[in-house]
């Protein structure tokens, strides 16, 4: 490509929807740049349930479409990211008072049928008094049942997808943003302001996809000066990250006096997460936090089900993130679609702007986004993310467990745990990151949390990380395990680091 020559696409946002549309689109071999202001998965994508999952819940307000659509890509991530995204049982007690039985054995016959493929275990009925499953639980929970989803390193898939699109050809800039953006003579002109760097330029794109996340609306008003038409409702959605509540790798969903459902699921081999609120966002985006009021409403849902106790104080670790949905005028925000809208402007060269959605359908979004485009992209290639793994994911049969033997076998120099925390997090791409290592002294100076020098230059040289939080709450959650001397210390090296990745 040229100087001069415009980029076919400049995709604003490094979130799920963003990497996923960047992937998708220098596959089929357009020209790519996406910038994001700050690090990959900085803001929503990292601050979900960490759940890939059809939505049980969404039944209840008839979005058959989404359910049967995420269910399916449901089946197809555990394909092509079996390193990031594996099954997961969830216990649903029956609670006297909320839902009937007849109901949650009838939502769940659907969410078994929606799915055409059956790749995970079918709902099935508990008698929790008689089976281990209901150990944890109050004893007045004698019933429920029992059906399948999966969990996913949430802000790793949004990295993945970068580097797949890096790999690919697309230019991947974080800590860039663009400052502006006008239509003239044919095609799109921006100014691009790089922190890092702390300069300016100016480049040109045939189109522009608007992935801002929670900046979608200010984004169209402020940067590209376009009438925000649809409306965005902000939603926060809080979590909290206690000690082990129970034994076993089940996860729990909750009924809860207000109709809304809470999760708590098994976090980081000694930890639980629990969520997720649902609190309508009055102000701007921006970086959000939970508040007291969220917190304890969390461990009162708890409460109200475990034998286990849990207050504010036992609170290890809170995320939030802010949920752009599209408005859909629905007075209770968990009510509001998750279902994502594409809005195309063809006043000039071409936007496209992406409203709501959920992780789990971020490929059939970025399909979808594509699709709309297609009457702007002459030649365009066909859809193909469909079938080819992410990065990392092309681990044979997709049986995990025989990759981690396999990989202990080749580096027995590693202790057991690492040896499973990198093949969690990189898949295949573990060897691209060792390289030659054969001792644990070959892979440098280490932090908390068994973090190594060489995984570090690795995340730094590949995978765009800049910061201690880049490394320890994103590409990792080994925040949990890192102290403070430690993290110091991460922080001088890191800024070292990146200061020689700069051209």
């Amino acid at each position: 490509m040229t100087a001069s020559e415009p980029y076919d696409l400049l995709v604003i946002g490094g979130g799920i929807n963003g990497t996923g549309i960047a992937r998708d689109a220098a596959g089929r071999g357009l020209r790519v740049l996406l910038c994001e202001r700050g690090d990959l998965a900085e803001h929503t994508s990292s601050a979900s349930t960490k759940l890939i999952h059809g939505g049980l819940r969404y039944l209840e307000h008839y979005e058959f479409r989404l359910v049967r659509e995420a269910l399916a890509e449901r089946e197809r991530l555990m394909r092509l990211a079996p390193h990031i995204i594996w099954p997961l049982r969830f216990v649903l007690p029956h609670d006297a008072g909320l839902r009937p039985a007849w109901m949650l054995r009838f939502g769940l016959f659907l969410y078994d049928h929606l799915s055409r493929l059956k790749a995970l275990p079918g709902s099935q009925a508990l008698r929790l008094t008689c089976d281990g499953l209901g150990a944890p639980l109050q004893p007045r929970l004698t019933r429920g049942f029992a059906y399948s989803d999966c969990w996913v390193e949430d802000s790793r898939l949004v990295v993945l997808n970068a580097v797949d699109a890096a790999e690919r050809g697309a230019q991947i800039r974080t800590r860039t943003t663009v400052e502006s953006a006008r239509r003239e003579a044919g095609a799109w002109t921006a100014t691009l302001y790089d922190a890092e760097a702390r300069r300016r330029e100016s480049v040109r794109a045939r189109i522009v996809v608007n992935a801002a996340g929670p900046w979608v609306a200010e984004t169209l008003l402020r940067t590209l000066s376009v009438e925000a038409r649809p409306k965005v409702r902000l939603v926060k959605g809080s979590h909290i990250v206690v000690r082990r509540l129970y034994e076993g790798a089940q996860a729990y969903i909750l009924q809860q006096p207000d109709k809304r459902i809470v999760f708590a699921i098994p976090y980081e081999r000694d930890f639980t997460l629990i969520g997720t609120t649902d609190v309508v966002h009055e102000g701007g985006p921006g970086p959000v936090a939970i508040s007291a009021e969220e917190t304890r409403y969390l461990c009162g849902c708890i409460n109200r089900s475990f034998v286990r106790q849990v207050g504010p104080d036992d609170v290890v670790w809170s995320f939030s993130g802010l949920r752009p949905l599209y408005d859909d005028a629905a007075e209770n925000a968990s009510a509001v679609t998750r279902d994502y809208v594409l809005e195309r402007d063809l006043d000039g060269p071409p936007l496209l702007s992406v409203f709501g959605g959920k992780i789990t359908t971020y490929r059939r979004l970025a399909e979808h986004a594509l699709e709309k485009l297609r009457p702007s992209l002459p030649g365009l290639q066909p859809a193909w993310t469909g079938t080819i793994p992410l990065p990392g994911g092309d681990i044979g049969d997709g049986d995990f467990d025989a990759f981690c033997r396999q990989f202990a076998g080749e580096r027995p120099f590693l202790p057991e745990a690492t040896v499973r925390r990198l093949a969690r997090a990189y898949g295949t791409r573990a060897d691209r990151l060792l390289g030659d290592a054969r001792t644990v002294a070959d892979l440098g100076e280490t932090f908390d949390g068994d973090l190594s020098a060489r995984e570090v230059d690795y995340l730094v040289g590949h995978e765009w990380a800049r910061s201690p939080d880049d490394i320890l709450w994103r590409r990792s959650k080994l925040g949990l395990r890192t102290g403070r001397e430690a993290v110091a210390r991460l922080g001088r090296y890191v800024a070292d680091r990146a200061r020689s990745q700069r051209p």
